[in-house]
């Protein structure tokens, strides 16, 4: 079932009229109710799977708390749930990639496997859901959180509908005490809500939607394109990418603000970041928070402890700390996205990106002396801005690419100028940028789209209308949303 999808107009409304007809703790029970039918209807049989999911971290998260002080036993509760979620998570989503890997290798060596191997279907939203659950028991298991006594309302924070499937990957601190306490009609965040919908049904359908089909033309057999359609199609990509996540995530806050919670903010203008940096502080903040706290830093604080504060090399050692961390951090979340070598290499490229910027750069990109006196501060930022989101956008040949060899493809298409060089190919990402550019410059600017309802009524209909009409003729058939398939 899609946010973009009819059967979600009317599950939506039905869920939502029950759930205030009913008392505090039934409504718990019933969102938990709709939020497995939500998920039961992409697949049935990976319910068991988001159970069982459930069922560990509860009881290990109870477990860790009843034990501590004794470090031995606490440590094999959250063993036992890194065991598990990981396990479950390695099985499901990357058996088919390794088993490709090791054929490959074998036939290297010289070893042909001629067996059929079976094939595994990754279930809808399993690294979201994963991730969420380890936090909340790491977190458990280092005092920083008290275990949930409830089944239900742990089982809710775990697959809490509006986000479960692509998230934001919500903390425990956050998400659980909204949950436990009793909540009412808003009418503030019903109409706040509704607005965060419509926005982000303007950038799945109007935006990312009405693109796809020239994305997926110019990625299908690149050797036959023009290297200016190409760069279209990659711009393209780079708008469909944030327009379909950024327009998810939308969705999923406004649903949820329908039920009187909130869900935390996952995007904030990412194509305005002035350094690979600012742009993971603005991109998929959920994910790379969550990369933060419970992998780099731990990571990094553990090798620090052990290591000598000298140089080796002639480099010193918390630089090399740092190096080895966010390598590591960046492989792991490309590997998070996809059990493909394709975002293995699209996670290693934002790592360097990253590390040269932070070895190199964070005291300041600056103009030459002469030039940086003459250039104002506008276009100084404006060339920031051009130049991240252009390595950002190299990164996503990888991403959007099935396979290495036509990323490749891709790549080697792009720089061969070749075909027609017509500028007017690339108007179409220009028209799409001046479309998408309002409702992000006003984000980045830090006024608050969500006071819509104070404009005066000229200015606030014409929006409404604009943004509706264009949802309207821009609609065309449902395209999944792209993150769902991680």
């Amino acid at each position: 079932m899609w946010f973009n999808s009819w059967e979600f107009l009317i599950f939506l409304p039905i869920v939502l009229v029950l759930y205030y007809s009913f008392s505090h703790r039934i409504q718990n029970a019933w969102l938990l109710t709709a939020s497995y039918v939500f998920y039961g209807m992409w697949d049935w049989r990976f319910l068991f799977l988001i159970l069982a999911s459930t069922l560990v971290d509860y009881f290990a998260s109870l477990y860790i708390y009843n034990y501590a002080s004794t470090p031995t036993k606490r440590k094999i509760g959250l063993y036992f749930s890194l065991f598990m979620n990981l396990g479950a998570l390695g099985i499901f989503k990357y058996f088919n990639f390794f088993v490709d890997n090791f054929i490959v290798l074998g036939s290297i060596i010289g070893l042909n496997f001629d067996t059929p191997v079976m094939r595994l279907l990754p279930p809808a939203g399993i690294s979201f859901y994963t991730f969420q659950t380890l936090s909340y028991t790491i977190d458990v298991y280092f005092n920083r959180q008290k275990p949930e006594k409830s089944l239900i309302d742990f089982a809710l924070f775990v697959t809490y509908f509006p986000q479960l499937v692509a998230g934001p990957i919500e903390r425990a601190s956050h998400l659980l005490p909204q949950i436990t306490n009793k909540r009412y009609v808003d009418y503030n965040l019903i109409r706040s809500g509704l607005t965060l919908i419509l926005i982000g049904f303007f950038k799945k359908i109007a935006l990312a939607d009405s693109v796809a089909v020239i994305v997926e033309e110019a990625f299908k057999n690149p050797a036959e394109e023009s290297s200016l359609f190409l760069l279209k199609g990659l711009y393209l990509f780079s708008i469909q990418i944030y327009c379909d996540f950024s327009g998810y995530s939308n969705i999923a806050r406004g649903v949820s603000k329908l039920f009187g919670i909130e869900l935390m903010e996952n995007f904030q203008t990412p194509y305005f970041a002035r350094n690979i940096a600012d742009f993971w502080r603005r991109w998929h903040i959920s994910l790379s928070t969550w990369f933060r706290d419970y992998l780099f830093l731990p990571i990094a604080f553990s090798i620090t402890r052990k290591m000598p504060k000298e140089k080796y090399f002639r480099i010193r050692s918390d630089k090399i700390v740092y190096s080895f961390a966010i390598s590591v951090t960046f492989l792991v979340c490309g590997l998070w996205h996809g059990a493909a070598w394709t975002f293995v290499i699209w996670g290693g490229l934002h790592g360097i990106y990253l590390l040269v910027y932070k070895l190199w750069f964070e005291k300041g990109l600056k103009f030459p002396a002469k030039m940086n006196s003459k250039i104002s501060p506008v276009i100084k930022d404006v060339v920031f801005i051009l130049i991240t989101f252009h390595l950002v956008s190299f990164t996503w040949i990888f991403f959007r690419s099935p396979d290495l060899s036509l990323a490749w493809e891709y790549l080697a298409g792009i720089l061969s100028f070749k075909g027609s060089l017509n500028p007017r190919v690339l108007l179409t990402p220009f028209i799409l940028f001046a479309l998408l550019l309002p409702v992000d410059y006003t984000q980045y600017r830090n006024y608050d789209l969500l006071k819509i309802s104070s404009w005066k009524v000229v200015y606030k209909g014409a929006y409404y209308l604009i943004i509706i009409l264009s949802i309207i003729i821009l609609s065309g058939n449902e395209i999944p949303f792209i993150y769902f398939q991680f």
